[in-house]
């Protein structure tokens, strides 16, 4: 009984801001910008970010309420989807723009100290590339591919659980226990480099 009530509650909020009434969306406002707030919060990891995201979501709702499919979820579900995903898309896009930065960077630092150095950094990077793929090797194959698709791929936890049609936990365990061995075969060889 209470997701009928919910659902219905959601539907009149719906027909409201299809009308243009801004105190609905005054309500859903209220009723949802902590969870939109926190999940930006958590993906993106700053305030102002999060703060910037919570009112594109709201402001995209106002702007497009015909886009909400309350056959295919609730308004909270419909919100929280879009605000994971708007997160997600700021955190890559300024993955992409420091890596430009960085890829930019290096040609201005090879130019000023001559031919010797692109070499050394070009031997640098592939030692580093070769190192990460042994590394990798030791991995299960379960688990090489969930870090290949989150990392190398850039794909979510969600994302590498429908890839590799397994449960969202599953794909988040996977990663996780990757993470963990890499950690610690890296470990290994710091003491075996010591010693």
């Amino acid at each position: 009984m209470p997701v009928e009530v919910l659902t219905d509650r959601d539907a009149l909020l719906m027909v409201r801001l299809q009308a243009g009434d801004e105190s609905a969306l005054g309500a859903v406002y209220d009723q949802h910008a902590g969870l939109v707030y926190g999940l930006a919060r958590r993906v993106t990891r700053d305030e102002q970010l999060a703060s910037d995201i919570t009112q594109e979501v709201f402001t995209y709702l106002w702007e497009t309420p015909d886009r909400v499919d309350l056959s295919r979820g609730s308004l909270r579900t419909y919100l929280a989807v879009l605000a994971h995903r708007r997160a997600v898309d700021e955190v890559r896009r300024y993955e992409r723009r420091s890596r430009a930065e960085t890829a930019s960077a290096v040609p201005e630092a090879e130019a000023d100290d001559g031919p010797e150095t692109s070499v050394v950094a070009a031997a640098a990077q592939n030692w580093r590339t070769q190192r990460l793929s042994a590394l990798l090797d030791r991995l299960s194959a379960e688990q090489r591919t969930a870090v290949r698709l989150a990392y190398y791929e850039g794909l979510t936890y969600v994302q590498v659980a429908d890839a590799l049609g397994i449960p969202e936990g599953t794909a988040k365990s996977r990663l996780r226990s990757a993470l963990a061995r890499l950690r610690a075969l890296l470990g290994d060889e710091a003491r075996e480099a010591i010693t």
